[in-house]
C-alpha cells in the first residue's frame, strides 16, 4: 500500500470536521480503593485522532476501557457518537491492543475474516471481501501465510486489518507498536497514518511514545500521574514534509515534542488520599494503577 506523499499534518483540533465524536465528562474511575482515574473531560471530534501520553499506571487503558463500553464510569458520562449506555458503546468501537492476538492455526486471510465471521457473516463471504483488502494493507502474497510466518510489522498489519473491517467508526489503539522494533515500528507508524488518511475514523491511541503521538495524532492529551487527570493538550500543526527523517527534524515538530515532555516530567507525585473506614478511623486509598 503505497504512502501519502507528504507525511507532515496540516489539520488541527477544531478545523474540518466538527460533529460530535468522543466526549467524556467528569470522568471518575476506580477500583475497590484504587483510584484510576480523576475528573477527566476530554472531547475528540468526529473523524479525528486523540494522542493520550502519560506515565505507566495513569490510567489510559482505563479510558479506553471505559469509552469502549466494556467498562463504566463511577462518576461522570462517556459519550460516544452521541450514545452514553454501555452497550450502544461497545458496538460503535473496535479495540486494537498491544499484542495482535493472532489466531495460530488460521492464515493470515482467516485471522483478517474474524471480526466479520463474528458479526454473523459467512466464512467464505467475510473472506471474500477481506481478501481485496490485502494489497492496499500491504500484505499481497501473504493471504495465506500462519502468524509464525510473518514479520511483526505485518502482523500487526493483519490485526489492524481485523480491527480496520469489523465494521465500527471508533478505533481505540492501545500501544498497537509498542512490541516491535525500532525500525519496524517507524514503519507501522508511517503505514497506519497513510492508511488513517485514506479511510478517516475517530481514533484514541494510548502511547508512551511522544513522537508516535506527534506522527498519529491531530491533539495530544497528556494525564498526570495516579490517579489520572488531565494535565494539559496540544492540538498538532506540522508542516508538511517529504520524509519523515525531514519532519521530526522541522522546529515545529521540536517545539511541540519538548513542550509534551515538559508536561509529562512536571506531573505530580501521586497524593494519597485519607477517607473514614467504617469504624471511623483514618483510611489511605491507594491511588492508581489503572
Amino acid at each position: 500500500m503505497p504512502l501519502v506523499g507528504c507525511i507532515g499534518q496540516r489539520g488541527v483540533v477544531g478545523g474540518g470536521v466538527t460533529e460530535a465524536g468522543i466526549r467524556l465528562t467528569g470522568v471518575t474511575r476506580s477500583y475497590g480503593d484504587v483510584l484510576a482515574v480523576e475528573g477527566v473531560d476530554l472531547a475528540v471530534p468526529r473523524g479525528r485522532r486523540l494522542a493520550v501520553v502519560g506515565p505507566s499506571g495513569c490510567g489510559k487503558s482505563t479510558i479506553l476501557g471505559l469509552m469502549s463500553g466494556l467498562d463504566e464510569p463511577d462518576q461522570g458520562v462517556v459519550d460516544v457518537l452521541g450514545a452514553t449506555d454501555q452497550a450502544a458503546r461497545l458496538a460503535r468501537c473496535a479495540w486494537m491492543p498491544q499484542r495482535d492476538l493472532l489466531l495460530p492455526w488460521r492464515s493470515a486471510l482467516a485471522n483478517a475474516a474474524v471480526s466479520l465471521e463474528n458479526r454473523g457473516i459467512s466464512r467464505r463471504e467475510a473472506r471474500a471481501v477481506v481478501r481485496p483488502l490485502f494489497a492496499r494493507f500491504g500484505l499481497a502474497g501473504f493471504e495465506e501465510h500462519r502468524p509464525r510466518q510473518l514479520s511483526g510489522g505485518m502482523r500487526q498489519r493483519v490485526a489492524f486489518l481485523r480491527t480496520f473491517v469489523a465494521g465500527k467508526e471508533v478505533l481505540l489503539l492501545d500501544e498497537p507498536f509498542g512490541a516491535l522494533d525500532a525500525i519496524t515500528r517507524a514503519e507501522a507508524q508511517d503505514w497506519l497514518r497513510a492508511a488513517l488518511e485514506a479511510e478517516p475514523r475517530t481514533v484514541v491511541l494510548v502511547t508512551h511514545d511522544v513522537e508516535e503521538a506527534l506522527l498519529l495524532g491531530h491533539e495530544i492529551v497528556v494525564l498526570t500521574g495516579r490517579p489520572g487527570k488531565v494535565a494539559a493538550s496540544y492540538a498538532v500543526d506540522l508542516p508538511a514534509a517529504a520524509t519523515r527523517r525531514e519532519l521530526l527534524a522541522t522546529p515545529e515538530f521540536i517545539q511541540l515534542r519538548d513542550k509534551v515532555l515538559a508536561a509529562l516530567e512536571q506531573r505530580p507525585s501521586a497524593p494519597v488520599a485519607a477517607v473514614k473506614s467504617a469504624d471511623g478511623s483514618p483510611n489511605p486509598v491507594r491511588r492508581a494503577e489503572g
